[in-house]
C-alpha cells in the first residue's frame, strides 16, 4: 500500500426508535451526496473519543459525554491516496438539539434500510454490521 493511514471517527447516535442519523455530504466536499455516520478525523493529540466529541459538538452541535460512546466496530479502507482506518461508537445520549452546522441534510435511518442510502465505501462495511448482514 502506499500513501498516508488517515484515523478518523464515527458515531452511530440512535434515537428513542432505535433509528441511526446518517448525515449527507454537503456539495463542495469530496463524495458529496454521499450518506456517512457523523464524525472526522482524529488530531494528533487527540484520542478517538475526544475527537468524536469535539467532532460531533462542531458538525451538529450537540455534547455527548465520552463515557456514553460505546465501541461497535471499524472500518478499515484503502482509498487511491490514502488508507482509512475508522473506529465506530454507538450512543442514545446527548444535550442540545440536533442542528447541522455544516450544510449537511440529517436522517434517521432504521438499520435494516441503512444499505438504501448510498455511502463512502469505508462506511459499506459498518452498514453491514449494523444492518446485521
Amino acid at each position: 500500500m502506499t500513501g498516508r493511514v488517515v484515523l478518523v471517527v464515527a458515531a452511530a447516535l440512535y434515537d428513542a426508535e432505535g433509528r441511526i442519523l446518517l448525515a449527507q455530504r454537503p456539495a463542495g466536499k469530496p463524495m458529496a451526496g454521499l450518506w456517512e455516520f457523523p464524525g472526522g478525523k482524529v488530531e494528533s493529540s487527540e484520542t478517538p473519543e475526544r475527537a468524536l466529541v469535539r467532532e460531533l459538538h462542531e458538525e451538529l452541535s450537540i455534547m455527548v459525554d465520552e463515557t456514553s460512546l460505546k465501541p461497535i466496530t471499524f472500518a478499515s479502507h484503502a482509498y487511491p491516496d490514502f488508507h482509512l482506518l475508522m473506529p465506530l461508537y454507538a450512543t442514545e445520549s446527548w444535550e442540545g438539539e440536533l442542528a447541522p452546522r455544516e450544510g449537511q441534510a440529517l436522517a434517521w435511518v432504521r438499520s435494516s434500510d441503512l444499505h438504501l442510502y448510498p455511502a463512502p465505501a469505508a462506511d459499506i462495511p459498518l452498514f453491514d454490521v449494523l444492518s446485521g448482514k
